[in-house]
């Protein structure tokens, strides 16, 4: 069965300081054949889209990032580094890295997030951390 459904700002929820259509894993609608699968992917996948103007909320996740520009540019700080995109450009945000994305322009910045795994794995409980 195909699954097909649209990238629109219109579907997404806010998060991370924008709005942000979660796309993988997908949800069925209601009544529709072929529900979901009982097993999750490997992998998520959300649209993300800054308005003008506007930044992200400081993100770090123990996932890998790949960021695809759909539409608009900005810049990416990553960790103290500093990074330009345009429409076409593809980001590769190593885990555990804080990451902010900015958006000087005047119109919607676009992009799709693919991240791995699809949930952060688990610490271990009663185990100590040293900083």
């Amino acid at each position: 069965m195909i699954t097909k459904f649209r990238i629109h700002e219109g579907a997404a929820e806010s998060e991370f300081g924008m709005a942000c259509q979660r796309i993988i894993p997908w949800q069925t609608r209601e009544g529709q054949e072929g529900q979901q699968s009982q097993e999750e992917p490997p992998i998520g996948g959300m649209a993300c889209f800054l308005p003008a103007g506007a930044s992200s909320d400081p993100d770090c996740h123990d996932q890998d990032e790949v960021m695809v520009i759909l539409s608009g540019s900005g810049s990416l700080d990553l960790a103290g580094e500093k990074a330009e995109f345009t429409v076409g450009d593809v980001l590769v945000l190593p885990r555990n890295k804080e990451h902010v994305v900015h958006n000087p322009t005047a119109q919607t910045l676009t992009w799709l997030s693919v991240y791995w795994p699809l949930h952060e794995p688990r610490q271990n409980e009663g185990t100590e951390v040293s900083a």
